[in-house]
């Protein structure tokens, strides 16, 4: 077994085609498939299911790839530590962010540059669940999400900021001139809001149920994209955190309302699996993440 045999089993799972996979790894497809094969004859167990095409991995298979993240990972820390101690950290972090944090998850992507400005990001959309289950299997480095309203298990984790939530409608629309607007009144208009497999939804939903309220949902959306859109050219209302408001285009005339009776707010931060040492690029995320006033910079640039 050597790790480039790990190395393609991961991008197959990940790309489930082989083609596909074989073309990530700049390898041929039977060249891909011939070294998992191989991993299967050394470890004595089928590894994928055998069809047409993917079909997926057996119940050994599971197994061995949660076993191939972890080495990978491994191999990678033991990289970024070595080059650490030449003074050259550097390294490529997969983060996986809820949707409603991606517009404020670039504050803290700057912040780690600047002080280690070989580190680079890939951001990938998740639900929150997502995310505990990809660190959990190592196939992301760290996530942020919510802390403290749904249980996040034994995760290494460090608080960034409090969401906190706004009503956002066209400057037409009938509660656009409010300073306020309560809960209540937010459930008597149409409402443009995350699918409930989505945290933020369940928090939306759980504060409507403890006022008896059930707004109307006349659309859902995984994508705050999607929802920003509606907003803009159907003049639905939307509720989503304040600090969308640091890629609100001023030219759209959307105006955002705090939602108050009551005010909620959770707690956002990083989560990373729990180990000790943590990677070096981990540790770094960590790092600026508790030395930076990140709900200070929020606050100066929704100012």
């Amino acid at each position: 077994m050597d790790i480039r045999q790990l190395q393609y089993l991961v991008a197959l799972v990940h790309e489930r085609h082989f083609t596909r996979a074989a073309e990530v790894c700049r390898v041929t497809q039977p060249t891909l498939s011939g070294r998992i094969r191989q991993l299967e004859q050394e470890l004595g167990v089928a590894i994928v299911k055998r069809g047409q095409r993917f079909e997926g991995l057996t119940p050994e298979g599971e197994r061995i790839l949660k076993w191939a993240h972890a080495i990978l990972e491994n191999q990678s820390a033991m990289n970024q530590e070595l080059a650490a101690m030449k003074g050259e950290l550097a390294g490529r972090v997969a983060l996986g962010v809820i949707p409603s944090a991606l517009p404020s998850v670039s504050i803290l992507t700057e912040a780690v540059q600047r002080r280690f400005p070989k580190i680079t990001f890939s951001i990938l959309s998740q639900t929150s669940r997502e995310i505990l289950r990809n660190v959990d299997d190592f196939s992301i480095d760290a996530g942020v999400s919510y802390l403290k309203n749904e249980p996040i298990g034994r995760v290494l984790s460090a608080p960034l900021y409090f969401e906190r939530f706004r009503l956002f409608v066209r400057q037409d629309h009938p509660l656009a001139a409010r300073k306020t607007v309560s809960w209540v009144d937010a459930a008597t208009h149409p409402l443009a809001l995350l699918t409930p497999d989505m945290q933020n939804r369940r928090i939306v939903d759980g504060v409507f149920s403890s006022l008896d309220c059930r707004p109307v949902v006349d659309i859902e959306s995984n994508s705050v994209v999607s929802l920003y859109s509606h907003i803009r050219t159907h003049g639905i209302a939307s509720i989503l955190p304040e600090h969308f408001l640091l890629v609100l285009d001023k030219a759209d005339s959307i105006r955002t309302i705090p939602l108050v009776e009551p005010v909620v707010e959770h707690e956002i931060g990083l989560v990373a699996y729990d180990r000790d040492p943590p990677p070096p690029v981990v540790a770094s995320l960590f790092e600026v993440a508790r030395s930076f006033a990140l709900p200070d910079i929020f606050a100066n640039r929704l100012s």
